[in-house]
């Protein structure tokens, strides 16, 4: 409510000054005391709620307690041909589940062996009988149902799903990041559901990693912004509102820097790294609101995730200050036994987990963690406060969310399910996020009535185009994905006038004919040549080399060699190496997983109805062990050693061109706490219409201790007509010229400083105090 009233207010009170004194002192008195009268009402009902918590804290009994700590996975209270049945749900093991087990929680998705997503009247059915479960308890706490909702409600069939954040990151575009955190908890609540599991706040800096694709790329601060405005959207000043749902920051912390590249395997980050790579995402992600936090999976540093006192006590409230409640990970508390070999029994890795700082256990399949939970409690290994605490973060979530308090009616499915203009919302966000890498002689776009030969493995398929968790975990069912959506080679044919042939198989694996392949291209003007993975999340995309299959190269190869103009467009989740087949070939669109609506944006940039925008918010490395950030030290581009990508960090072409000019800073010296000011002219050069993103970077001259090259600071998105110009102000914070010191502190020096937009450079000085 506080910030909406600032913003209502401060649209109006920018023109004061066109009134006269006395009424400019009243504006400013109105302004002023609105503004304490909202901080009050805030101030108010977070004494409402607490004073609610205490007052069930004192109610609840300890086994009560316990229970809200434990989450199951729906499977638990599933009937055993739910899949078949009105209701999926069965009622005696749901009872059991709440009434005996008071159990807090439940997650997931209905998991048969013939699983199918459900549709949303089955999901409002499921989640309403677990309400009405949960009425019939003795103080009628609601139980709080988790999601991954990570490019959309994923597991409600026909939801509007977007590009995966790879992609939201690619279109430099944060009002996007807004508006599909808006219409996902909408649909997530359309659906009956609570709480999503989303953003991932990790940054992806290992490119074999395969969750790179869930993050937002390897930059701290683009990572910071897009999952902040995400938050924002999702959660809006009261995610106790029907269309607003609490989000989850995941996964606290390091999570995505394994040293060897598979998932779940050990991360090495020295303290430094940490607070100045990993922390800050989380921090931003904190300041924006969110109400819980997912633990790291897997270990850093010798300290798995569910054991780091440290990280999950020390810095995430201490230092971040962080208020809301912490989940385990799928599992990860009895694997400090089982895997990590931290706990010498299950008993003792609850223990060691909870005692660490973790609220709620994601069991998942039993009631374990309740029953070892209680036992410590019991014999007072584990300390009653240390109870309370965590229940005390879990309630203040629920009232936050509105749980207690449920709408007479549940939200509306019309209007706010699968709506037109949501599904507008993730086509322009896909056609925003798609790169185009090169496009040698203006290959692009395509004449509509030129004739296109179509093949590869990503050609025809839509779950290449969405990946992991899409109607599945892993996203590779392709029989489940809605018939009314267009994969490319749909698109292509419904966009082209001309003739288009398709040669492929009907799966990702199937082996397609190289010879009929090359028989047909000699038929048509250009090849559309679609390469890139098949879905995967998690430990099933662990791989052992980031080249790409041979079968893919062959065939690339083999089109190649007819001399007929290839256009590359790679799907995936992170950058397999193309250096072979982009250097040869005309054109390479970056696709990487740009959502439902991919097929027709896609359409729109081939053929020129979208002019492309996106630029790549990763480094897209030229050989497989050659991987430098583009956030590089400068030993890293010292004598022999170089930064060489196949493609840089924010490259990106457009049908158009673009310059910039006059970058220019407010000051040549600026005194230490000073705000950084700078102004730069962007014009279009070229003849059509097109939005570029316009980036920032900075450059610390010399410091204590080693600092990056450059790093993005700041960036704009504008849409400019052919030959107009506009000139872009930014402001840096002081912070933005903060490092980690030799203390471990964050600090500022004195001294030189480069900004750098464009082909320009300006400098400055900041003076010592």
């Amino acid at each position: 409510m506080l910030k909406a009233c600032r913003c209502r207010l401060y649209s109006k009170f920018i023109f004061y000054q066109a009134y006269p004194v006395n009424l400019r002192i009243y504006l400013l008195t109105s302004f002023l005391f609105v503004l304490m009268e909202s901080a009050v009402v805030a101030q108010q009902n977070d004494q409402i709620i607490e004073h609610k918590v205490q007052t069930l804290l004192s109610q609840m009994t300890l086994e009560e307690k316990i229970g809200q700590m434990t989450q199951i996975d729906f499977s638990v209270v599933a009937a055993a041909d739910g899949q078949t049945l009105d209701n999926p749900v069965d009622v005696a093991k749901l009872e059991n589940a709440v009434l005996k087990y008071h159990v807090g929680s439940i997650l997931n998705t209905t998991n048969t062996p013939d699983y199918k997503p459900p549709y949303i009247e089955k999901w409002r059915l499921i989640t309403q009988t677990i309400r009405n479960t949960a009425a019939k308890t003795r103080l009628k706490i609601p139980i709080i149902y988790g999601i991954d909702a990570i490019h959309g409600a994923n597991y409600t069939y026909n939801a509007t799903l977007f590009p995966q954040a790879i992609n939201m990151a690619a279109s430099f575009n944060p009002e996007l990041s807004f508006k599909e955190g808006e219409i996902t908890a909408r649909e997530v609540k359309a659906s009956g559901l609570d709480w999503n599991f989303y953003p991932v706040m990790d940054i992806g800096r290992q490119p074999l990693w395969p969750r790179l694709w869930e993050t937002y790329g390897e930059d701290v601060y683009l990572t910071s912004v897009m999952g902040s405005e995400y938050i924002k959207g999702h959660q809006g000043d009261d995610f106790g509102q029907p269309t607003k749902a609490p989000t989850c920051l995941k996964h606290y912390v390091g999570y995505s820097y394994p040293l060897n590249g598979k998932d779940r395997t050990p991360a090495w980050i020295g303290e430094r790294a940490l607070r100045e790579y990993f922390l800050p995402s989380f921090a931003a992600g904190v300041k924006a609101g969110a109400p819980t936090v997912m633990v790291n999976s897997g270990e850093v540093d010798g300290i798995p995730g569910h054991a780091n006192y440290q990280y999950l006590t020390t810095i995430l409230r201490g230092e971040l200050g962080f208020k809301g409640f912490t989940i385990s990970d799928w599992e990860d508390i009895i694997r400090l036994y089982t895997r990590d070999k931290v706990a010498a029994s299950p008993k003792e890795a609850v223990k060691i987990a909870v005692l660490a700082g973790v609220d709620m256990s994601m069991v998942p399949f039993d009631f374990s963690f309740y029953q070892l939970l209680l036992e410590l409690a019991q014999s007072g290994e584990v300390p009653l406060a240390r109870i309370d605490e965590a229940v005390a973060r879990i309630l203040k979530v629920k009232l936050q969310s509105g749980l207690f308090d449920p709408p007479p009616e549940p939200l509306a499915v019309a209007g706010n399910f699968a709506t037109a203009d949501a599904q507008a919302v993730s086509r322009q966000a896909a056609a925003e996020s798609v790169i185009l890498a090169k496009n040698a002689g203006a290959t692009l776009p395509l004449a509509k009535h030129s004739s296109v030969l179509v093949t590869g493995p990503t050609a025809n398929l839509l779950s290449v185009l969405n990946g992991g968790w899409t109607l599945t975990w892993q996203g590779d069912n392709e029989r489940l994905y809605p018939q009314d959506k267009q994969t490319l080679l749909a698109a292509i044919r419904q966009k082209s006038s001309g003739k288009v042939s398709f040669v492929g198989g009907q799966a990702f694996n199937d082996e397609i004919d190289v010879d009929a392949a090359v028989a047909a291209a000699a038929e048509h003007d250009y090849i559309i040549l679609a390469i890139g993975e098949k879905p995967y999340t998690e430990t099933y995309g662990n791989i052992d080399s980031l080249e790409l299959d041979k079968n893919q190269l062959k065939l690339g190869q083999a089109l190649l060699a007819t001399g007929k103009p290839v256009i590359l467009v790679y799907f995936g989740g992170r950058p397999r190496i193309i250096t072979e087949l982009a250097e040869q070939a005309s054109a390479v669109v970056l696709g990487f997983l740009p959502g439902m609506e991919a097929g027709p944006a896609l359409a729109d940039i081939l053929y020129g109805d979208v002019n492309p925008s996106g630029k790549l918010p990763i480094t897209y490395p030229r050989h497989t062990n050659d991987i430098v950030n583009y956030d590089h030290k400068p030993i890293e581009k010292f004598d022999v050693n170089d930064y060489r990508p196949l493609y840089p960090f924010g490259h990106g072409l457009s049908y158009t061109s673009f310059k910039t000019s006059g970058l220019h800073l407010s000051k040549a010296s600026y005194a230490q706490g000073e705000t950084i000011e700078l102004a730069v002219y962007v014009k279009n050069t070229g003849t059509r219409t097109g939005k570029e993103a316009v980036l920032v970077y900075l450059n610390d001259v010399a410091a204590s201790v080693t600092r990056p090259n450059k790093q993005l600071k700041a960036f704009k998105k504008l849409e400019l007509q052919p030959g107009e110009e506009q000139l872009l102000n930014f402001k840096l914070e002081p912070e933005a010229l903060s490092f980690i010191g030799l203390d471990m502190k964050r600090i500022i020096e004195p001294g030189d400083f480069k900004i750098m937009v464009g082909d320009e450079v300006a400098q400055f000085n900041l003076r010592q105090n």
